[in-house]
């Protein structure tokens, strides 16, 4: 393996045809880990130094392994490597190696590491799935290099496993949950409700704004990340692009033809990842337009035959109450000073 280290936004220019293609031949195949999202969270947020690396195979040249990381220089005065992407809006995160060359590309980043120690001084890697494959092997890997490494549960990630029938997911339901269920969609069933995915008939940027005014609308926190410049630029821009990919959902149910409720999901890699929501709590609220148009979509995820419903980190309880189970996000701390635990 040889390992290219890139120092600036080159990375993204010189791996844009190479990236994805490597990211689906990979146990991390996340949204949150494709070029597209990880060039735009760059873009908008830059809040650091790239120093990123690329593993390649030496006798054919093809891209093996990424390690899209970044140095932030202000976390206690430390050089401090952070993952492209970590930690607000981005849900899971990764060491991006081939299948079945994770042993390699491993081995080789954790042999840079070790002999560049004097150009950081910690490395946190966040929003680590419990399925990754660098989870299960990079900190052993490291340690046989002397680091110092500690594993820690950082937050939960509710997800409904689908079923292949929607009458199979309302009986996974507890009983209380079920009736509650039930019951807000047949007062639903008794409004002028209806609901709808944007398509290609629709006005996508027409729809985005409508969406992100119902975000506003539905809590004090949402209304004041969407005037932050960065984060409405950011949101614009990654919503726009995964729509150019085709792994954007974005569904409305209206209320006498009037946007109630949003969900913004993703649709990639044969699950639904529930990105954002809003709604008008003031004016629909009696009428759960929230739990509805969730119901329906995970109605429809399931007709699609997708595999899961994801409801990303948080736990919030209306994912408890719709069949999600926790699946847990860890952090990586990796410490090369001693040998002491690397958490801190």
């Amino acid at each position: 393996m040889n390992v290219i280290l890139y120092e600036s936004e080159t990375l993204f220019e010189e791996l844009r045809d190479e990236w994805n293609d490597l990211l689906f031949d990979n146990h991390a195949n996340q949204i949150f880990l494709t070029w597209d999202w990880q060039s735009i969270w760059w873009e908008a947020y830059h809040p650091g130094r790239i120093w990123a690396l690329a593993a390649r195979d030496e006798e054919t040249g093809r891209l093996e392994g990424i390690a899209p990381w970044f140095i932030d220089d202000m976390i206690n005065g430390k050089r401090v490597i952070r993952t492209i992407g970590c930690v607000d809006v981005t849900d899971y995160l990764d060491v991006v190696a081939r299948r079945g060359r994770e042993e390699m590309v491993y081995g080789a980043f954790a042999d840079f590491l070790a002999d560049h120690t004097d150009q950081y001084d910690e490395i946190r890697l966040c929003n680590v799935p419990e399925s990754s494959v660098a989870l299960a092997r990079f900190p052993d890997i490291l340690r046989e290099r002397g680091f110092a490494v500690d594993v820690q549960v950082q937050e939960v990630c509710p997800v409904v496993e689908l079923p292949t029938e929607w009458k199979d997911y309302i009986a996974s339901l507890d009983k209380k949950n079920r009736h509650e269920l039930r019951r807000k969609l047949r007062r639903a069933a008794g409004a002028a409700v209806d609901w709808y995915i944007v398509g290609s008939e629709h006005d996508l940027r027409a729809e985005l704004g409508c969406f992100m005014t119902l975000m506003a609308r539905s809590s004090d926190e949402k209304a004041l990340f969407l005037r932050e410049r960065q984060n409405a630029e950011f949101f614009h821009k990654v919503v726009l692009r995964m729509a150019e990919q085709g792994w954007l959902q974005l569904a409305f149910l209206t209320v006498n033809g009037e946007r109630a409720a949003a969900y913004l999901n993703f649709d990639y890699n044969n699950r639904v990842l529930v990105y954002n929501s809003g709604n008008d709590p003031a004016q629909f609220g009696h009428l759960s337009p929230g739990i509805t148009l969730l119901a329906r979509l995970i109605e429809y995820a399931i007709e699609q035959g997708r595999e899961a419903f994801d409801f990303l980190r948080g736990d919030e309880s209306y994912k408890y109450d719709m069949g999600g189970k926790d699946v847990n996000v860890y952090q990586i701390a990796i410490d090369h000073r001693d040998g002491d635990a690397a958490a801190r």
